[in-house]
């Protein structure tokens, strides 16, 4: 019995992989585009709370409002020659290595800019704002709660501020 012949040529696709068969035109990705990219790939590292400092985040939170969400707060990207620098501040969770962290947004960050912007990568500057404590969200809610209470309670001494007026009012009309 005879076996067909079965074996296979390699082909070297990586110089067609590299260089992709296209039509005429040009891609251009805007830098605001790529803080995104940066501000995601950051985003999603473990250990980082939120990006920027406290004043990027609430100016993130005004355009939040208006139009969705802000994934680059705390990101500013130079582009130039196809190549990224980008500069990224951070909010990490304690009791995570503050470098490490660091080290690992720089990692992803890059890795991003190669893999889904297409871009060589220059300087990945990161830089730690502050230390998130889990308990601080907490005492933020109970201090809402706390003021939430003193609202009702200010709305039912008003209540009755008003009730003891209408009373007032009545014993004043029958006297007459």
């Amino acid at each position: 019995m005879t076996f067909p012949d079965r074996s296979s040529t390699i082909v070297d696709t990586s110089a067609s992989a590299q260089n992709p068969v296209t039509g005429p035109g040009e891609t251009v990705i805007t830098d605001g585009v790529v803080a995104k990219v940066v501000g995601i790939a950051a985003n999603q590292v473990p250990g980082v709370h939120a990006l920027g400092g406290s004043a990027a985040r609430a100016l993130g939170a005004i355009r939040e409002a208006f139009s969705g969400a802000d994934l680059s707060p705390g990101v500013s990207v130079d582009v130039a020659d196809g190549r990224v620098s980008a500069t990224i501040s951070i909010v990490v969770e304690y009791p995570h290595e503050l470098r490490k962290v660091a080290d690992d947004v720089r990692a992803a960050v890059a890795t991003a800019i190669e893999t889904i912007v297409g871009m060589q990568v220059g300087p990945v500057d990161v830089t730690v704002k502050d230390v998130h404590l889990a308990a601080d969200d907490s005492s933020d809610d109970s201090d809402a709660d706390d003021s939430n209470a003193d609202d009702s309670n200010d709305d039912d001494s008003n209540a009755d501020a008003s009730s003891a007026d209408d009373t007032r009012s009545a014993n004043h009309d029958s006297t007459e």
